[in-house]
């Protein structure tokens, strides 16, 4: 079993920035691949970003695209998304989850990954 902590949510103001970290409870980690989601209120769970983690190939939503960036740090079990210029439409409950099996490249599909975190809050104000 592999447990998943996220960190880094918060309250921002439109314009402003974030990092959230995803962070493996398990010493030796070597998921396939990692993503981020995300869940407004009243939505379905959204893809935001993933990324292989062998490679580092990314992928991302066409509306985070050239705002935020996911990246990983292999030796601390631990992967980030750093999210520049926030909108109020960014506002969502986001989690990360891990792909164990299947393809080693991340997937823009929620029933790919196999451990999710609990979520973390982000709230952009206007």
């Amino acid at each position: 079993q592999v447990q998943l902590v996220e960190s880094g949510g918060g309250l921002v103001q439109a314009g402003g920035s974030l990092r959230l970290s995803c962070a493996a409870s398990r010493r030796t980690f070597s998921p396939y691949a990692m993503g981020w989601f995300r869940q407004a209120p009243g939505k379905e769970r959204e893809f935001v970003a993933g990324m292989s983690w062998s490679d580092g190939v990314t992928i991302y939503a066409d509306s985070v695209k050239g705002r935020f960036t996911i990246s990983r740090d292999n030796a601390k079990n631990t992967v980030y998304l750093q999210m520049n210029s926030l909108k109020p439409e960014d506002t969502a409950v986001y989690s990360c989850a891990a792909r164990i099996g299947g393809s080693y490249y991340p997937s823009r599909r929620s029933y790919d990954y196999d451990y999710w975190g609990q979520g973390t809050q982000v709230t952009v104000s206007s």
